[in-house]
């Protein structure tokens, strides 16, 4: 992020000074979130969101309510639609020149800032005529997007965080489940839901996915970041991190006075003198996933350590400077999204596209260093246990290597597509419920195609989600093999295919294979050994006659 040292050390005074645009709809007191309410000393229950919704959209024509999914312990989730005029449907959206933002917030339900934000945002667009983000930009806010662990309030939850005092939810949804890591499996009704009624409904430009962090010491109250994995289009990842973050950074904090920097952790914690590193690149992240669909997505962590008030405030602030930057850009934006998905279609064109599908990385250091208004910390070792780290009041500005460039080791040539001749019908819905076009042939066809032979199989030593996560060793190998009618085929010269290649590669990192899907088709039921990876890569064009699957049709 090109921000330079001395410009960050004058921007304390504007947040100390709690420098943020007026907001006639709080100043009023109409219609207050919960947190306004309590004056920031408690965050919203589920019913408590529904009815400040229902109040909103009584005074609004601008707002229509839709459900994300349905959660496991039965509560609705709801999507508000915000446009002036609102959409019909999103197919009667198509042609229409203004861009779609999705905000969500409360996947991790003790994260709750995002959530009060959205709901204060919702109202200040639709109540206050002197906003002007309806003139170009439908806006769809997911404010609640794990009810089941946000009833769980407790003030015994997130003990480490500054407030709220009443206590927050909890980190898993009612399954157990950390929905930010199913970005892969949909294994939970939300992230099914966010897959099927927001990224294939309404197909967003971009994506903003609101938390609150858990680590090191510094001032800035907002950390940020992108979609980072090396699969995802290029350019995509290019202008977030070059054009649009620097642009958001520059405008929270000259307009709405808050600091920001790009998010992180030490990279030998706690000591930030030794780096600064982003979060992991695979796609059970729901930005990495969204990423993955061609689309911008944007990670908000808001900072633990500041007060509650702040950091719902800075959130808010956040949010705006994102949508002010679409509102500038709209169509710069649609360009590029649609481009992503134009380059993606044309992959074959040629026959010999440059693209490598990637299954190893290492991460580097980006070539601008971070700017962090740190603080020295005092450590105590602890045995058996993490060291005690407590922040004194000594503060330094560090100036750091910001790894964040995930960089491919291991690459092989991008694959047509992939063959599955014996497909499970659980792997069949997954592929579905992602929104890849999944055909099957209607004529039998022998083709060169490239398999994949398991040497070794280790499933990972702890359960992470409930899987016993399957590493697979082999190599690949080159045969004419005849696939008969009902062979399910999912090519990848289309917007999803490097989403297709993530979940079906053998050796991809975070594909279908580590998460258990393919286990009862990788050993014989009787020997020893293991039978070949069931998905053989198309390595070029074919000619196939095939027809599209769907879920009533499989």
């Amino acid at each position: 992020m090109k921000k330079s040292a001395v410009h960050l050390l004058l921007a304390p005074a504007l947040f100390l000074a709690g420098f943020v645009l007026p907001n006639a709809a709080a100043e009023t007191g109409l219609l207050p979130t919960v947190a306004e309410a309590s004056d920031y000393k408690a965050t919203s229950t589920h019913a408590e969101v529904m009815a400040f919704i229902k109040a909103l959209q009584s005074r609004s024509p601008n707002l229509r309510v839709e459900t994300i999914a349905r959660s496991t312990e039965g509560r609705d989730i709801p999507l508000l639609v915000l446009g002036r005029p609102l959409p019909a449907s999103p197919e009667a959206f198509r042609d229409d020149p203004r861009l779609v933002v999705y905000i969500q917030a409360n996947i991790h339900a003790g994260e709750v800032e995002g959530k009060e934000a959205s709901l204060a945002l919702a109202r200040d667009i639709l109540l206050d005529s002197a906003l002007p983000y309806l003139d170009k930009l439908v806006v769809l806010i997911g404010p609640n997007f794990n009810p089941d662990g946000n009833d769980r309030i407790s003030s015994a939850n997130r003990r480490n965080q500054n407030g709220p005092e009443r206590g927050v939810g909890v980190r898993h949804n009612g399954q157990g489940l950390d929905l930010n890591r199913d970005g892969v499996k949909l294994e939970s009704p939300e992230m099914r839901g966010l897959v099927e009624n927001v990224l294939r409904r309404w197909d967003p430009a971009l994506v903003v996915d609101c938390h609150t962090t858990n680590g090191a010491y510094h001032e800035e109250p907002v950390t940020y970041a992108w979609q980072i994995n090396p699969n995802s289009d290029p350019l995509l990842r290019t202008y977030m991190w070059n054009t649009l973050l620097p642009a958001v950074d520059e405008r929270l904090e000259e307009t709405y006075g808050y600091l920001s920097i790009p998010y992180g952790d030490p990279r030998e914690y706690p000591d930030l003198a030794k780096g600064w590193e982003i979060y992991s690149h695979q796609p059970r992240y729901v930005t990495n996933y969204v990423g993955l669909r061609n689309r911008l997505a944007i990670l908000d962590e808001n900072y633990v350590y500041a007060d509650y008030k702040t950091r719902v405030l800075s959130c808010k602030a956040l949010l705006r400077s994102i949508l002010d930057y679409c509102l500038d850009h709209a169509a710069e934006i649609r360009g590029l999204v649609r481009g992503a998905d134009a380059r993606a279609a044309e992959r074959w064109r040629n026959t010999e596209p440059a693209d490598q599908f990637h299954t190893a990385f290492e991460l580097k250091p980006l070539p601008e260093k971070v700017v962090i208004l740190g603080y020295e910390v005092e450590v105590t070792p602890r045995e058996g246990t993490w060291p005690l780290v407590r922040r004194t009041d000594r503060k330094r500005t560090y100036t750091v290597d910001y790894y964040a460039d995930v960089v491919p080791t291991r690459s092989i040539p991008f694959a047509w597509g992939y063959f599955l001749p014996a497909a499970d019908p659980e792997v069949v819905e997954k592929l579905l419920q992602h929104g890849l076009v999944v055909e099957r042939l209607t004529r039998p066809v022998k083709a060169e195609v490239e398999g994949f032979r398991i040497t070794e199989i280790k499933p990972d030593e702890r359960l992470f989600q409930g899987h016993w996560m399957t590493r697979a060793k082999g190599e690949r190998f080159t045969e004419t093999r005849e696939f008969p009618t009902g062979t399910i085929f999912v090519g990848t010269a289309n917007p999803l295919g490097s989403l297709a290649a993530c979940l079906l590669d053998p050796e991809s990192d975070d594909g279908l294979l580590l998460w258990n899907f393919f286990d009862r088709q990788l050993v014989p039921q009787w020997g020893r050994g293991f039978l070949p990876y069931p998905v053989y890569r198309a390595p070029g064009p074919l000619e196939l006659e095939k027809e599209p699957l769907s879920k009533q049709s499989k």
